[in-house]
């Protein structure tokens, strides 16, 4: 609950009435209407719970990158307002196209035409430690070293859709905290890895410099949702690859459906190793935005995401409070065990653990 909260209160601030909305919550604090003794939070206490809020808020107001940090972590722990004056850009590809290489050159030029960067990195958690290496930062050595820019390194923890479960909300905080682009780069690049064009403005597809069979061994999935394909390595040896490469995408891309009636999608090639093609690709992406925003897509486009993110939060909100709930926890390692051996169906046990959870919480509730 205080997670919530906590979004509500900086999420707000782009829209400049968090002050407002703290003041219209105050009432509700001082009758104790939430149970602050239940908030797993370590800034909350009863009686420094608004304070600490509001103190979290005025740091990231300060464009103060710590106590970002600090709220990021807050919300990846456990588990809004808007503005189209930030841009959101995901970006997936295979490994080794060299994403970070080209978030980093592509970070120092935006920051050369004067806006702030953020960028939250997700790096694949091990299937049997959960750990992640996290090591975007270390591959974006002069990006992370430039006052206007942030970047954050988050491990998936498992979640399909190549971002960790929070991201969403980490671009909010990150746009409060007044980076005004936003980049998003995911895990790997597949069918289970577009989940990240449900939370950003525009969905760019880096490629390396090869066409043919290479061309055909990426889902379909992934290319026709994508609004910007990036040839990159575009240099040296792979300069001719790169535009065979250019010319078999676009010829691609006219058999498939845009996500878009009011956009194209295009192809560029770029070096990120020779910064040659940044600035058209920047102005490609400019041109996006303008045109969305002004069909009034842009918008549209973000209510629907946000609707989509509740549902998902419900959904990760009810896994939680079944696998938290101790007398479900057994039931459901009975039924498992069935399932295993075959005695029931997986379908008729699902049921069986969630009618008892709805019971359960019925009767809680009636008493």
């Amino acid at each position: 609950m205080i997670l919530r909260i906590t979004i509500k209160f900086v999420s707000t601030s782009i829209n400049s009435s968090i002050k407002k909305s703290y003041n219209q919550m105050r009432p509700f604090f001082n009758k104790r209407l939430f149970n602050v003794q239940n908030f797993s939070c370590p800034y909350s206490t009863n009686h420094d719970f608004p304070s600490k809020v509001l103190e979290l808020y005025e740091g990231i107001k300060m464009q103060d990158r710590y106590n970002l940090a600090k709220a990021i972590t807050l919300v990846e722990s456990t588990q809004t307002g808007d503005s189209i004056s930030t841009f959101r850009i995901g970006l997936s590809g295979p490994p080794g196209v060299g994403k970070s290489t080209f978030i980093e050159r592509f970070g120092m030029y935006i920051l050369s035409q004067g806006h702030r960067v953020a960028v939250l990195a997700v790096d694949p958690s091990s299937l049997k430690t959960g750990g992640s290496i996290m090591g975007d930062k270390t591959r974006m050595p002069e990006l992370s070293y430039q006052d206007n820019a942030y970047i954050r390194p988050s491990a998936s923890h498992g979640t399909l859709g190549g971002v960790a479960r929070n991201t969403n909300e980490a671009i909010i905080l990150c746009e409060a905290a007044g980076y005004n682009v936003c980049l998003v780069e995911t895990v790997g690049v597949g069918q289970s890895e577009t989940m990240v064009s449900e939370m950003v403005d525009m969905f760019v597809l880096m490629v390396p410099p090869a066409g043919g069979d290479e061309i055909q061994g990426l889902k379909k999935g992934i290319v026709e949702i994508s609004d910007l394909i990036v040839v990159n390595k575009s240099d040296g040896v792979f300069a001719n690859a790169a535009r065979e490469a250019v010319a078999e995408y676009t010829s691609a891309l006219k058999y498939l459906h845009p996500s878009s009636p009011s956009w194209q999608p295009k192809v560029i090639k770029v070096s990120a190793k020779t910064n040659s093609g940044l600035d058209e690709t920047w102005k490609l992406m400019q041109s996006y935005y303008n045109i969305m925003k002004r069909s009034s897509e842009l918008s549209k486009k973000r209510g629907k995401q946000r609707k989509l993110w509740m549902w998902r939060q419900i959904t990760s909100e009810l896994l939680d409070r079944l696998n938290s709930d101790k007398e479900i926890r057994n039931l459901v390692d009975k039924l498992e065990q069935k399932v295993f051996n075959g005695e029931i169906t997986s379908g008729i046990a699902a049921d069986y653990v969630v009618d008892n959870f709805t019971h359960k919480y019925n009767v809680t509730k009636t008493n």
